[in-house]
């Protein structure tokens, strides 16, 4: 029978319809050597294509082993949207990954569980609103003016850009502008440490992640002591945006009331007599807003840029539409045009769905639970394929060419909607709450880039690879700029 054609159950509780007819040790697995078993085949920085492979070979359910520990990988769309759904009560974020993540950072949202994730998460949700995030429009605009006028100059100098270095720092100030109501510039100021400082922390969360052994807790590295450093300059830099914005409410009270930034609301929040929040669940927050911020938005940014410089007649089309809706203007200037740019939001979901930066996620069951009617216990890491899980689901033409016009299709709409099985953003309760933003910073950029510049292809650069580096990253990014 080939595995890779087998139907998969939705997620259950294994004390429900009946006990399953298999165990987790019934099912296929890759070859490894004895006791280290598969450690050896796990590249870090290419974690993701392996279990892909593997999935492709073995079926959308199966194990691997690391040292006699089994480890599950699910990639039916069915089995993981149940998984996603079910959080963050009956599956919770894999525990492994959330204790490295809260010992290499401080804790927020993102490994937070349960009634403290839905604590956090309102207040998350309420500083990242689509209207949040209208009234943070005109600064927007301005940041957008800035990376502009900055590519603008280098280009008519016929200096190399790097575009992905400020894409990053770009992401940056938005996103500490919008959060924390403060400009600091990353973008112009090459040498402030901090966009170097969570690169450094975010390659050392992915290295600990797909390690096998969490030696670190036993004695530190040059790396680790590297990225502890990094990450002590990222607490003490939020920490002053935290006393500046005490300093702030304090001047004026009405700011309680009435924040105008995520942090001043978890301030406000952390102040209120029983709010149950202790200061370093805001500097966790703030933290995680800017980790979550910086890198997802930029990488997926880049994707899309390394797909139109290789696709022509896609850019011009891209080009075309920036011109209709800017006119004049060389930035986007009304927020309510974000929704008139359909080709570009085609672009980016065809980037999305052949490059996510999240291709895979890591999750564990709180209680024994069922798939397919096999038994996975309480405490197995699953990892979810969110890309694979597409490629196994597809209905597309070609799936594996670049082909925005696909989403502009008019049978793309409703239940036949083919978006309906990206995740993008994540899925279940535990959505993405900076979709918005997200959204509104890469048609901002995209339609400014379109507008002003032509894509050309750097040939001297190396082969694009996808690198795992906490998100799915380009190696390089071979994108020349020139004025158009």
């Amino acid at each position: 029978m080939d595995r890779a054609n087998l139907p998969v159950a939705a997620v259950r509780l294994a004390t429900l319809d009946g006990p399953p007819t298999r165990s987790m040790h019934e099912l296929p697995m890759p070859k490894g050597a004895p006791i280290i078993g598969n450690m050896r085949q796990l590249d870090g920085d290419h974690f993701h294509r392996t279990l892909e492979n593997w999935a492709r070979e073995l079926g959308p359910l199966f194990r691997f082993t690391v040292l006699g520990r089994s480890l599950v990988v699910s990639s039916e769309r069915a089995a993981v949207t149940a998984l996603m759904r079910e959080r963050p009560d009956l599956v919770r974020r894999g525990a492994r990954a959330s204790a490295i993540l809260e010992e290499t950072i401080t804790p927020g949202i993102f490994s937070a569980e349960g009634d403290d994730w839905r604590q956090q998460r309102k207040l998350v949700m309420r500083a990242l609103t689509p209207e949040v995030v209208h009234n943070f429009f005109p600064r927007l605009v301005e940041l957008t003016e800035r990376l502009r006028q900055r590519w603008a100059k280098a280009a008519a100098r016929g200096q190399k850009i790097d575009v992905a270095r400020d894409l990053k720092a770009w992401t940056l100030d938005v996103t500490i502008g919008l959060a924390m109501g403060y400009d600091i510039d990353t973008l112009q100021n090459e040498h402030n440490p901090l966009q170097r400082d969570i690169e450094t922390v975010f390659l050392r969360i992915s290295q600990r992640v797909t390690s096998a052994l969490p030696y670190w807790r036993l004695f530190r590295l040059a790396v680790d002591r590297e990225a502890d450093a990094a990450a002590q300059r990222i607490s003490d830099a939020i920490a002053g945006f935290i006393a500046g914005a005490r300093e702030r409410m304090a001047a004026n009270p009405e700011l309680r009331r009435k924040p105008t930034n995520m942090l001043e609301a978890l301030v406000a929040a952390r102040d209120e007599p029983d709010s149950g929040l202790s200061d370093e669940a805001v500097i966790g927050n703030a933290i995680t807003t800017v980790f979550a911020g910086e890198d997802t938005t930029s990488n997926t940014i880049a994707w899309l840029l390394d797909f139109l410089v290789r696709h022509p007649e896609q850019a011009q089309a891209v080009a075309r539409e920036a011109d209709t809706v800017l006119g004049q203007d060389a930035v986007l200037r009304d927020y309510r045009q974000l929704d008139s740019m359909p080709y570009l939001d085609a672009a980016l979901r065809e980037a999305m769905r052949l490059k996510p930066v999240a291709p895979f996620m890591i999750l564990e069951p709180t209680a024994d639970i069922v798939i397919d009617d096999v038994l996975i216990p309480a405490g197995t890491a699953i990892f979810t394929l969110l890309r694979h899980s597409f490629e196994r689901d597809n209905t597309l033409t070609e799936p594996g060419l670049f082909q925005p016009e696909r989403w502009l299709a008019p049978d793309t709409a409703g239940a036949d909607d083919p978006a309906r099985k990206l995740f993008p953003f994540g899925g279940g309760p535990r959505f993405c709450p900076g979709r918005y933003l997200a959204m509104a910073e890469m048609k901002m950029v995209l339609s400014m880039l379109a507008k002003g510049f032509r894509l050309e292809l750097d040939t001297a650069a190396p082969p694009v690879e996808e690198r795992f580096t906490f998100t799915m990253t380009p190696s390089v990014l071979p994108v020349l700029l020139r004025p158009r």
